[in-house]
């Protein structure tokens, strides 16, 4: 059981799976901080000093120990940004991708066989003789 465990975490898909899913993860931390230190400041500056991640709706402001209830639509915005990024970064890799890896050429098709009728007459004429 251990041997099919071993051999089943160091097939190539599984170690290169592994491997997309930490460089997407260290991927998207990146395009979070471009999106909140280099995109969000001056998008905020033309919208009139607002900072988009302090944005919220406050449905119940804070009493003593109980903190604020607050939809924080502003932090919102700035995930739909890092995500259109990400989207538009992800579209232009598998672009550069399809050119450096134009798909393989579909193999010919088999030649087909004779049909099940043409068979069974083959079989009927051999019979007769």
């Amino acid at each position: 059981m251990l041997n099919d465990l071993k051999s089943f975490l160091f097939k190539g898909n599984i170690l290169d799976l592994a491997i997309g899913v930490i460089v997407a993860g260290a991927f998207g931390s990146i395009v979070s901080s471009f999106t909140a230190d280099i995109i969000m400041p001056p998008l905020g500056l033309l919208v009139g000093g607002v900072d988009f991640g302090d944005m919220k709706l406050v449905l119940k402001a804070a009493e003593g120990d109980i903190p604020e209830v607050a939809i924080n639509y502003g932090k919102w915005i700035n995930t739909i940004i890092n995500f259109l990024i990400l989207s538009v970064i992800l579209y232009y890799v598998m672009q550069v991708y399809k050119k450096i890896n134009p798909p393989a050429p579909e193999a010919p098709a088999a030649p087909a066989g004779p049909t099940q009728e043409e068979l069974l007459t083959q079989i009927r004429d051999l019979l007769k003789k």
